[in-house]
């Protein structure tokens, strides 16, 4: 019975563990660079203003963090509300020079939130 126990209580730790997210900042990625190397994982970071270049289903731009910028390549369509200022999560993997995305994922402030809360409240039902 306690060897069951213990078997249930491992997987269930194991389970939580796979299945929470987390993402680096893109100081924090830069900084981890060398040991990301190409496995994919989360980047945070701000949409700089006047680097959102888009071209058929590619989408180049800067997001920063703490001063350090990382230059992005997503391919697919932005979300509708990526736009420059705005803090995002990229899904990727380091590409040489660049982060290669292929999902944008916008975050709301609280200021978003106090600006727009009808938008905020359908999402949330």
């Amino acid at each position: 019975m306690l060897a069951l126990a213990a078997v249930v209580g491992f997987i269930a730790v194991r389970s939580l563990g796979a299945s929470t997210v987390y993402f680096k900042t893109a100081d924090e990625a830069v900084a981890d660079k060398a040991s990301l190397g190409t496995r994919r994982f989360r980047i945070e970071g701000t949409v700089l203003d006047g680097t959102v270049r888009a071209s058929g289903k590619v989408t180049r731009f800067a997001i920063a963090e703490k001063g350090t910028r990382v230059e992005v390549v997503h391919d697919g369509d932005p979300p509708e509300l990526f736009q420059p200022g705005i803090p995002v999560v990229l899904e990727g993997h380091w590409a040489g020079d660049h982060f290669a995305s292929d999902r944008i994922m916008v975050k709301h402030s609280e200021q978003y939130k106090e600006k727009n809360p009808s938008r905020v409240k359908d999402y949330q039902q």
